[in-house]
């Protein structure tokens, strides 16, 4: 038996046009599920909840192939930035 990989990735936004918690969660809500339905992985918000502007989200991918989970998460990543209500403030990948 083969031992799954996890790639973990980490976006910090920056969200220039949200001007309250509500909105920003509005702005990621639709952001994650369409990551979520497109590569078939798990998102969350993890850092900055208290902040308007500012947001990180995780991005994790389970796979048996550390290549192709580090794939999937780096095409989400790319998704996030192409369709995101903002900027990109900071990346980071990582197989764990």
């Amino acid at each position: 038996m083969s031992a799954a990989r996890v790639a973990l990735g980490m976006v910090e936004l920056h969200l220039p046009d949200v001007d309250s918690l509500k909105g920003k969660r509005h702005v990621l809500k639709g952001l994650k599920e369409r990551v979520r339905a497109r590569f078939e992985c798990s998102v969350a918000e993890v850092d900055h909840q208290d902040s308007w502007q500012r947001a990180t989200l995780a991005v994790a991918y389970v796979s048996g192939d550390a290549r192709h989970a580090n794939e999937v998460v780096s095409k989400a990543m790319d998704f996030i930035e192409d369709h995101v209500e903002g900027q990109v403030l900071d990346t980071s990948v990582e197989i764990l």
